[in-house]
Order: structure tokens, then C-alpha cells, then sequence
């Protein structure tokens, strides 16, 4: 499997992925739900025809947005407006499946250019329209869902149309990509030029770059090209005030990188309309394999003996004893059944002699620090079905299973007690409510000085899994606040981690975003409620 190879794929409303391609839970996997009192289907599940409210926008709004982009690119249908509707946490499913569209844009516009964009957000501006922008739809954290109380109307500004690698310079191995290109689409056409950028995260059949860039993504193989954010040399943002074009060169000492505060500002400053970014020259070996340890302890020791002393991998992670018992790491082959211990996965890519190298000195670190060489079949079983993982949620929601997942990230020294802290926050809290779960955790990203917690909770459905999950996510949240980690390592803030993401950094330094979004964004229109909540309403 060569992810450029991979196609693009237009989400279904109500599940994730490719509806052509679904999961099925293996028997063994049914078992196992049945422990946990997962023990028939949720109703109600798909809700056929989701019922919208008329469109809201004014005619005057209309008329203006038609203006700029024409009338077949001003779209108030049924089926577009929900499909635009949130995003793809459990939350936001589950809700669609109930019927519930509250939150779906009166309209979705498709600018076919940055001025078109910046026309747009002026318009919006004077119109009091609330924008939304739209790339991918991949946000799990409530991103894609604006609070509309103070405004006539709510557009979702999606940048489809802006789908082309604008330029490639082969010297500096940069590229200059729009916002609305896929990720596959991506590395397909940087692939007929001899480069890869390197960013595969879980959400990449139906992610974007410009989903990345304002969302600080982390791709699963970080290890060895990068976060998202450290690829990206250039930008440009377009706002209700005019663009700003930031990066004129790689690294610069000219006041602080702006660069970095349009990075992870998640639409509530302006619409990123292009990046350019750094690229590295198509793999020609990839080599993945699977090592066991016998703790999760003993695994993170290794893990980063490795990225504190090298070789380093380009992708490294490491699955808890219980992720690694129902072999979550190979969801389209033998799911529910596992020799025990933990999983790591070590992969390599770049020419034949560096790869060779990395995974001798890496093996032989591995092995020197208790791990279990178990084979390259264990790393291209990971490989090969790393995106499909997430399409197992719909057959669990169909059977009446709650899954939802968390990330965070803390230092080397804080990783063991904020793996039990979130672990134990999360048990209780559904044990509470009659629903004992199954949490499974694995190191997704690592750095010298720290790496990323993921976990992914099981139960069964209660009779109000929002209520449910909502009471889970904020004892989580707390025992990360007090733990002293991250808010979110890589799927950022949007609506959910608000308050925490004001706890963690405190308010004057929310005030100094709310300065930023004032200056560029003085009516508020941009993603109202990300990020940052307006004055007075913390």
C-alpha cells in the first residue's frame, strides 16, 4: 500500500469514511462487547432524512455571496447544508443519527480563489453573517461549530475549489499547496514530481492542508518528517481586514514567527487559503516492524532511549497492554486476539543505505533494552490498516457501544502518572453511570523530551451517551489539567477543550488572542466560539 495511491474520500454524513467500504466486527470482537454490557443495537440509528429548518440567510446576504462567486457556488440544498453540518466526533455523529441538525449552516459557499475568499468575509462582515470555515470536516473537538446567538446567519466557507500545488521548488524541497487539496490528492501530485510530504495522520483520506495547517496536525509518522506545523515555511490568511502573507524565508529573527500564531488558530482568525511547505523526496525503501515488551513501561523506556540518543525511526509507537490484547494496531485482520505483552512499531523510509542504518542501530537499541523482535508482518499489518481503525466505529455505534477517543502529551517524566491519572478518570466516571469501560492508550507521537497519550474508551451506550460521554470527557479533562499536560497534543480545541485549553494557558494570555482576533476579525464572524470564547463569556 503507497498512500499517494489511496483515494479521496467524501465522508457520508453519519459515519466515517468510504460507505462502500465498511468495517465488520469479527465475533471475538462481539464477545468481548458483551463483557462490557454492549449487548444490542442503538436506537435510533440512521435517521434517513435529517429534517433542516429553512435557511436563514437574508436575501441581501445571499445576493452579496452570489455576487462574489457566483450563483452554482452559493448552495442552500438539503444534502450540502448537512453534510457541512459539525464534524466527526462521537458527539456530532450521534447527534446527526438522532435527527439533530441544529447546528447546520444556512448556507455553504465555494470561493474559487484568496480574493474570493477575502471578498466573501467581507461580505459576511457587513452582513453580520458568521463564517465557518470548511475543508475536510475532520474536526473532532466541536471546530466546525459556531455559536450563532449573535448573528443574522451562518455560512460554512468550504475551500474545495482551491485544490492545486500552486508551485514546487525542487532546490529548496518546498511546495506551495491550497488549502482544499486532500491529503491523498497531495501526496499523489508532489509523488509525480519525486516528493512526499511525509503527513499521513489517521483522518488522511478525507483531511486537507489547510485542515492541518489551522488545526496543528500530527501525522503518524512525526517521528521522522515532522508535525504539520514544522513543515510549514509559508502561509497566506485571508480576513474580513485584507491577507496576510507570512514566510519569506525558512527562519528569521525579524520580531516573533507569525507564522506559528496563524498555525492552530483553527479559523478564528482568518481562512488560510495557501502554505508552503517543506517536502522531501519520495521513499524508496519503507521497512516496518513490530517489537514486543513485556510492560508499557519497559516499551517507553525504549521508545526513548531511541528519540533521545537515535537512530530515530519515522514512525515509532507503542500500544498499552490492553490496546495491544484486542490488537487494535491490525483493525483488518485478526482484531480481539494477541500473545499479550505491548506492541511497538518501528518503520523506516528514505533511500536503501540510510534505512539500513537506522534499523540497525535501532534494532539493536530496541533489543538491548528488553524488546521482542516479532516481525515485519506485525508492521505492515499497521501499515496496511492504520486508516481504517476509525471505521470500526460504526459498527460499534450500531450495536450500541459507546467509543470516543482523547489525546494529550506531557514530558518524559509525567508520562506513567498522567497515563494513570487519565485512565483511572475515565474509568470512574462511566462506572458511575452503570457503564464500566475498556480504555486503551498508546504513544502516538515521540520527542526528546516528551511524547502524546492516546486513548480510545469503550462502554456501552447509555440512555443519554452525550450526557454520558460529556461527564467522561470532563473528569479526563480535569485529571489533565491536573497533571500538568497538554489540553490536546494534536486534535487542538475548537468548542470542547475551550475552557480547558483558557485554564491551561491562563487569561491574559487568552486576552492576547482575543487582541489578535479584534485586529483581524473586529465583528467576529470567524468561527465565533473557537479557540477563544468572545469577552464576558468564559
Amino acid at each position: 500500500m503507497i498512500e499517494s495511491e489511496l483515494p479521496v474520500v467524501d465522508f457520508h454524513p453519519y459515519r466515517w469514511g468510504d460507505p462502500a467500504h465498511p468495517a465488520v466486527l469479527p465475533p471475538a470482537a462481539t464477545g468481548a462487547l458483551a463483557m462490557l454490557g454492549v449487548t444490542g443495537a442503538a436506537a435510533p440509528l440512521e435517521p434517513g432524512a435529517v429534517t433542516l429548518p429553512a435557511s436563514a440567510l437574508p436575501d441581501a446576504a445571499a445576493a452579496a455571496l452570489v455576487a462574489v462567486v457566483g450563483s452554482g457556488h452559493v448552495r442552500t440544498d438539503h444534502d450540502v447544508r448537512v453534510a457541512h453540518t459539525r464534524g466527526w466526533s462521537t458527539p456530532d455523529l450521534l447527534r446527526l443519527r438522532a435527527g439533530d441538525a441544529a447546528d447546520a449552516p444556512d448556507a455553504v459557499v465555494f470561493p474559487g480563489s484568496h480574493d474570493e475568499v477575502v471578498a466573501v468575509l467581507v461580505a459576511c462582515a457587513r452582513h453580520e453573517i458568521a463564517v465557518v470555515p470548511y475543508a475536510g470536516g475532520t474536526s473532532v473537538v466541536g471546530g466546525l461549530t459556531a455559536d450563532r446567538s449573535r448573528f443574522r446567519g451562518v455560512v460554512a466557507l468550504d475551500v474545495g475549489r482551491l485544490d492545486a500545488v500552486l508551485a514546487v521548488d525542487a532546490v529548496s524541497r518546498t511546495a506551495t499547496l491550497q488549502a482544499g487539496l486532500r491529503g491523498p490528492r497531495a501526496e499523489h501530485l508532489l509523488g509525480e514530481q519525486g516528493f512526499t510530504l511525509g503527513h499521513f495522520p489517521q483522518s488522511y483520506e478525507g483531511a486537507s492542508i489547510g485542515g492541518y495547517a489551522a488545526a496543528r496536525s500530527a501525522g503518524q509518522s512525526s517521528a521522522g518528517y515532522g508535525r504539520f506545523d514544522e513543515m510549514v515555511v509559508g502561509l497566506v490568511l485571508a480576513t474580513p481586514q485584507g491577507t496576510v502573507t507570512l514566510g519569506t524565508a525558512p527562519k528569521s529573527a525579524a520580531g516573533p514567527d507569525l507564522r506559528q500564531l496563524v498555525l492552530g488558530s483553527e479559523g478564528a482568525f482568518g481562512v488560510i487559503t495557501s502554505v508552503t511547505v517543506r517536502v522531501r523526496p519520495v521513499p524508496a525503501v519503507r521497512v516496518y516492524e513490530g517489537w514486543r515488551f513485556a510492560t508499557f513501561a519497559a516499551g517507553a523506556d525504549a521508545l526513548r532511549a531511541l528519540v533521545q540518543d537515535g537512530p530515530l525511526p519515522t514512525v515509532l509507537r507503542l500500544s498499552d497492554e490492553a490496546e495491544t490484547a484486542v490488537n487494535l494496531a491490525d483493525p483488518t485482520g485478526s482484531l480481539g486476539s494477541s500473545p499479550g505483552g505491548c506492541l511497538a512499531i518501528a518503520g523506516y523510509e528514505g533511500t536503501a543505505a540510510d534505512v539500513e542504518a537506522r534499523r540497525a542501530g535501532a534494532t539493536a537499541a530496541l533489543a538491548a533494552a528488553g524488546g521482542e523482535p516479532v516481525g515485519a508482518d506485525a508492521g505492515d499489518a499497521w501499515r496496511e490498516g492504520r486508516f481504517r481503525a476509525p471505521y470500526l466505529r460504526d459498527p460499534l455505534l450500531d450495536g450500541g457501544a459507546l467509543v470516543e477517543t482523547l489525546e494529550t502529551a506531557t514530558f518524559w517524566s509525567g508520562l506513567p502518572a498522567l497515563r494513570a491519572a487519565v485512565t483511572a478518570a475515565l474509568t470512574d466516571a462511566l462506572k458511575a453511570q452503570g457503564t464500566p469501560p475498556l480504555v486503551l492508550c498508546h504513544i502516538s507521537h515521540v520527542y526528546e523530551t516528551g511524547a502524546s497519550l492516546y486513548f480510545t474508551v469503550i462502554c456501552a451506550q447509555a440512555t443519554d451517551p452525550l450526557a454520558q460521554w460529556a461527564a467522561a470527557k470532563a473528569a479526563a479533562n480535569a485529571a489533565i489539567r491536573a497533571a500538568g499536560a497538554a489540553t490536546s497534543h494534536h486534535h487542538g480545541v475548537g468548542t470542547d477543550h475551550r475552557a480547558a485549553f483558557a485554564a491551561e494557558v491562563g487569561p491574559l494570555a487568552v486576552d492576547v488572542l482575543r487582541a489578535v482576533k479584534q485586529v483581524l476579525d473586529p465583528t467576529g464572524i470567524l468561527n465565533p466560539g473557537v479557540l477563544v470564547a468572545p469577552t464576558g463569556e468564559d
